[in-house]
């Protein structure tokens, strides 16, 4: 039985992608949407939050709408899956260990899966591809997913290891775990009143 490759050719994902944004995952074209301006304005608050963070511990960075993607174990020319966070954080120097290692970085997607995703919740978002796209950060490697729903003011933590999502409201304190030591941000200070 042959099965079929899953994934397409780095040329025709840089083709497609210069036609129209997408995430490419479990084999699946879905276009990247614009973002409304409140979901904007709360991306863009975790974004600085997080690039605070990074200057302070003197390591890390963080990236907004940016796309990674999980190229073929076997040919680094063929991509089986796509993801465009909201907010994705490296820990340490992993991005410049992988500049060192890919001396045509400038060139390609970035081909590192990130520690921390955050996804803000859009109005135009359906619940089952968020979930979908979840599950597909969990199997990617990623160690820490922060979901956060600007309408609802809420937020649910999701880890590899963890049992059960957390979910948090109000003033409750989003924690970088283990992930980003000492990184706590009051949850309502993401949100944009006026």
């Amino acid at each position: 039985m042959i099965s079929a490759k899953i994934g397409m050719s780095l040329d025709e994902f840089l083709e497609l992608g210069n036609q129209q944004p997408f995430e490419l995952i479990n084999g699946e074209r879905r276009p990247k949407l614009p973002n409304m301006f409140g979901h904007g304005e709360t991306i863009q608050a975790m974004f600085l939050t997080l690039h605070a963070y990074a200057l302070s511990v003197g390591t890390g960075k963080a990236y907004s709408e940016m796309t990674f993607i999980l190229p073929d174990t076997d040919d680094s020319n063929w991509v089986t899956g796509s993801r465009i966070p909201n907010v994705m954080y490296y820990v340490g120097n992993r991005i410049a260990e992988y500049k060192d290692d890919h001396p045509d970085y400038r060139e390609r997607p970035l081909a590192l899966v990130p520690d921390l995703v955050v996804e803000v919740v859009s109005p135009n978002d359906k619940v089952s591809e968020l979930d979908e796209k979840i599950d597909a950060y969990v199997l990617d490697g990623v160690r820490l997913i922060w979901v956060i729903d600007p309408q609802r003011r809420k937020a649910v933590v999701y880890a590899p290891d963890a049992k059960q999502p957390r979910h948090l409201a109000g003033d409750a304190l989003l924690d970088g775990e283990d992930v980003l030591p000492g990184f706590k941000v009051v949850l309502s200070s993401l949100f944009s009143d006026k």
